[in-house]
């Protein structure tokens, strides 16, 4: 509540609750956290604010959490922790946003000013802990400085290449009474390229309409610019198929015919030849990171490349750039596809990038006793009709899951990419389903991964989430393991479980539904079944412990190098 106010005074506000009203101001509409002695003016205003406030189960849940909601929504994820432990647990979930390029405002409490730097209890330099995986971070000492800054992190989580921004609050500041003299902050919609950069795209163009193998690569900026639409259109244009990194998936539908799948260590036959074939490779919104560019010396031999990202260190980082563009991506792909393209024909390339995606196709082998991954995965996408939104969390299912599920919309994939998080599918999944609470959530999550997060199995049960875990369990840490198999003769070295915890008890433990899936099912009679429940519930499907992701390029190969194709 607001202090009273005298006659000729000021409106009276404390600075948690000037915090509160900038939150508000930035139409936020769920905040993840955890509460203690730091934020405990915080938390004491959260009890009457507008928003919804979730208790999770741990600091990095909470971080994980507010990822999954702004890779659902695009909007940026909020998350309120104490100080001390606090703050340092939630470092993991805020590497994996900058990772990923995920805009988050992380708010850490921090203890009284004056007792900075003393050693005090809980107290923690954040600031400089947290200086590698943030976009910009800072500590607010002056409380007329408050609103100003949460209006700046806020901007700079989603300005340029998204990512996080760390405000810390010491108690003090958040506790003390202030005249009210804030103003209500208003947003620069500026959206406009420059003169340099539409000369850049106009050559980039000009390329493209010489190209006689052109090739598109579109990775996770263009989701994070709401450009899917017109990277199709863009494809559809100038008839040129396409390849996504793993956080690209959904920009076209896996069915699209344009479509040859996810590029690098474990994508399609079709998409890793292509980046072998192409003459002209244009990528725009990915990284060119090592999962997709296994070897940077024999990656697309005879392309010229291009390259558009709004973050201008990415441009020649990795790969040799002819030419580039620093821009966002939408704003891109409007000026580009507001030419038509000239006449010219791409039939023989995309006739043979049509033959690539029928020679090797993703496949596997059934088993007789055990039910095997790639099937199960198939069934739930049928059953969802590949509209719902899927969360992984890291390891071989997650790249069963890029291979096997029918995507069919940018942003529909919540994973963990850059930093490859075990832990993050759980609490991903929570944020996920407050982003869109309609639609099916399901997560695919391992028997080594569920573990590390498994406490927030309490807010699902708690909030009552219908979110469908599949938990995929082979009782290893399968990629791991796969890598030993691979590359150490087979040496596996602490990635077999002898002893693994009952999940049934567990989830009895939460007060959630089990159920366990075998050979002998229908799974699209039993997903069916589940899916119509409107309720959270954990799912166990056994897996032959020892199933191989295939295809794969090892580490330092060329694209065409490819493991595992008959």
């Amino acid at each position: 509540m607001l202090a009273k106010q005298s006659d000729g005074e000021q409106n009276q506000i404390s600075g948690a609750e000037s915090l509160i009203r900038s939150l508000v101001d930035h139409n936020v509409e769920v905040l993840f956290g955890y509460p203690g002695g730091a934020v405990l003016p915080i938390y004491d205003t959260f009890y009457t604010s507008s928003f919804r406030n979730i208790l999770m189960r741990h600091e990095q849940g909470a971080a994980h959490a507010a990822e999954g909601y702004a890779k659902v929504t695009g909007k940026t994820g909020v998350i309120c922790v104490t100080s001390g432990p606090g703050a340092s647990n939630a470092i993991t979930g805020i590497a994996d946003a900058m990772m990923d390029s995920t805009p988050l405002v992380v708010l850490t409490g921090q203890v009284g000013t004056e007792s900075i730097g003393t050693h005090a209890f809980q107290e923690l330099d954040i600031l400089s802990m947290t200086k590698a995986v943030t976009k910009s971070n800072f500590q607010v000492k002056d409380y007329s400085k408050l609103s100003n800054t949460l209006d700046r992190a806020f901007e700079i989580a989603q300005s340029g290449r998204k990512g996080p921004v760390l405000v810390d609050l010491p108690k003090d500041v958040m506790s003390a009474v202030y005249s009210d003299n804030s103003v209500e902050y208003k947003k620069n919609s500026k959206n406009l390229l420059f003169d340099d950069q539409k000369s850049q795209l106009d050559t980039i163009l000009s390329k493209l309409r010489q190209a006689k193998k052109p090739l598109l690569l579109l990775g996770a900026g263009v989701g994070a610019a709401n450009a899917g639409l017109l990277a199709a259109e863009f494809a559809y244009q100038w008839q040129v198929p396409v390849v996504s990194t793993l956080l690209g998936l959904g920009v076209l539908k896996n069915n699209d015919p344009l479509f040859l799948g996810m590029g690098g260590m474990h994508g399609s036959y079709a998409a890793n030849m292509a980046f072998q074939e192409c003459d002209f490779l244009l990528n725009i919104g990915s990284r060119f990171d090592d999962r997709l560019v296994p070897n940077v010396e024999k990656f697309a031999p005879y392309a010229e490349v291009a390259h558009i990202d709004v973050d201008p260190q990415e441009i020649d980082r990795i790969v040799h750039t002819k030419y580039s563009a620093t821009a966002d991506a939408k704003l891109a792909l409007e000026y580009m596809t507001s030419f038509p393209a000239e006449s010219r024909s791409t039939r023989k390339w995309l006739e043979k990038t049509q033959k690539n995606k029928a020679r090797h196709p993703f496949k596997y082998k059934k088993e007789k006793n055990l039910l095997k991954p790639q099937e199960v995965i198939q069934a739930v996408g049928e059953v969802t009709h590949g509209q719902a939104t899927v969360v992984t969390d890291v390891g071989q299912h997650q790249m069963w899951v890029a291979q096997y599920y029918p995507f069919h919309y940018p942003r529909q994939l919540v994973t963990s990419g850059g930093l490859g998080t075990m832990g993050f599918g759980l609490p991903a999944a929570i944020g996920a389903k407050y982003a869109n609470p309609d639609k099916d959530v399901v997560l695919f999550v391992g028997d080594g991964g569920i573990q590390m997060t498994s406490e927030e199995l309490e807010v699902l049960a708690a909030e009552k989430l219908n979110i469908k875990i599949i938990l995929l369990n082979n009782r290893t840490l399968g990629m791991v393991r796969q890598w030993q198999d691979e590359f150490y003769d087979q040496r596996r070295s602490q990635t077999v479980f002898e002893h693994q915890p009952d999940f049934e008890k567990l989830s009895e433990a939460y007060g959630i539904s089990y159920y366990e899936l075998d050979k002998s099912d229908n799974l699209e009679t039993k997903f069916q079944d589940l899916f119509s429940k409107s309720e959270p519930a954990l799912i166990n499907v056994t897996i032959p412990s020892f199933e191989q992701v295939y295809p794969m390029i090892a580490p330092g190969c060329a694209n065409d190098d490819i493991l595992g194709l008959d």
